[in-house]
């Protein structure tokens, strides 16, 4: 594996001016660094991006010929992901890394820092760049979690001064305070989108409900009125279900229910319809794309498969087993009309379809 080389004094040959220093501008320049560090950690958009930043600080700043971050997955078998920054490097493989080999893995087993004077005599060090001379590993750990390790390496032998190290402890802490919250903040996000899928969602049949589909419709109704293509509705309301419910109990009604969700959304699967559950016993199917003529057709085919599904109706005044009434509308969307215009019109078709004597399919052309 060959990483590119950054623009920075290292790409360029040049020295960091480090060694011309004196111990109290180290100590300075330290500070400086740390310092700017501690803002990377707070600029990033992304985890990512924070800890390029981090790395790119290191390696330009001081004369460190690779900085890298190798993040571990969340059991601690893998390094799963590396941001680095440095000298051309020249790996035996891809990742992931298992933590059984390598320094870095030694520093993940042992949870401890890791000085390599000369990596030549480490039985663990794996070379990526001859020009490469000493090591300093770090665990990048929050609190009781082990997030990854911070991995310097220098073409110098006596880079890694008790003061550098400490630094680049810090700098190890500022990280996982980073990696951590990045995190947190992404764990959160999921939550979040898992919240708001469950709160578009149907508790008892699990298609969408009614909050979804009105989300749904007013989204659909703008696109198709930019388009100028056909949006088309199905309104389906179970025969009798009151009757149902009496004469069965709210379990069977419960199960009927999500049997005719679930044939709703299967006559559909596999195009952009959208399927909710619109009412007690209502459900209704929005078909982008979709002229009146072929959403009639959609609904007499819905109306049989589920007469075909036989469920048993021992109150029905229509059938010995449970039947439904579809009220179908479609139309060209105007900006300038509401998207619940769509809704009125199937409604009323489904009063008619209703009136003339229930399980059968009334379509209405929108005005």
């Amino acid at each position: 594996m060959t990483h590119p080389t950054p623009a920075d004094e290292h790409a360029q040959g040049q020295r960091s001016p480090w060694s011309e220093r004196d111990a109290s501008d180290r100590r300075a320049m330290l500070t400086e660094i740390l310092a700017q560090v501690s803002m990377e950690a707070l600029q990033g958009d992304t985890l990512e991006a924070m800890l390029q930043g981090i790395v790119d600080c290191v390696a330009r700043r001081l004369p460190v010929a690779i900085a890298s971050i190798i993040l571990l997955n969340d059991e601690g078998t893998h390094f799963v992901q590396e941001v680095w920054s440095g000298i051309e490097l020249n790996l035996p493989g891809d990742l992931p890394w298992p933590v059984t080999i390598g320094a870095s893995g030694r520093c993940v087993r042992s949870g401890e820092a890791q000085l390599i004077a000369d990596v030549e005599t480490d039985a663990d060090y794996v070379p990526g760049n001859g020009q490469v001379k000493s090591e300093y590993l770090v665990p990048i750990r929050h609190r009781a979690h082990l997030h990854g390790v911070l991995n310097l390496e220098s073409t110098s032998a006596d880079f890694f001064t008790p003061e550098v190290c400490a630094m680049f402890d810090a700098v190890a802490l500022q990280i996982a305070g980073a990696v951590h919250l990045a995190r947190v903040v992404r764990e959160l996000e999921l939550a979040n989108r898992k919240l708001e899928q469950l709160s578009m969602s149907d508790g008892l049949t699990g298609i969408a409900n009614r909050r979804s589909f009105d989300r749904r419709l007013e989204e659909e109704w703008q696109q198709h009125a930019q388009e100028g293509r056909y949006l088309a509705l199905l309104l389906v309301d179970v025969d009798c279900f009151k009757a149902l419910n009496d004469a069965c109990g709210h379990v069977f009604g419960d199960e009927c229910l999500r049997m005719l969700a679930r044939l709703c959304a299967e006559i559909v699967h596999g195009t952009q319809a959208h399927v909710s559950r619109y009412g007690g016993e209502e459900f209704v199917l929005l078909l982008p794309g979709c002229d009146l003529r072929e959403a009639q057709r959609l609904g007499v085919d819905l109306c049989r498969r589920i007469e075909a599904l036989a469920i048993g109706h021992p109150a029905s005044i229509v059938a010995d087993r449970v039947t439904v009434s579809i009220g179908v509308s479609a139309s060209r969307p105007d900006p300038k009309q509401p998207p619940e215009s769509l809704i009125v019109v199937a409604d009323r078709a489904l009063y008619e379809a209703k009136a003339k004597g229930r399980n059968g399919v009334v379509a209405l052309p929108c005005a």
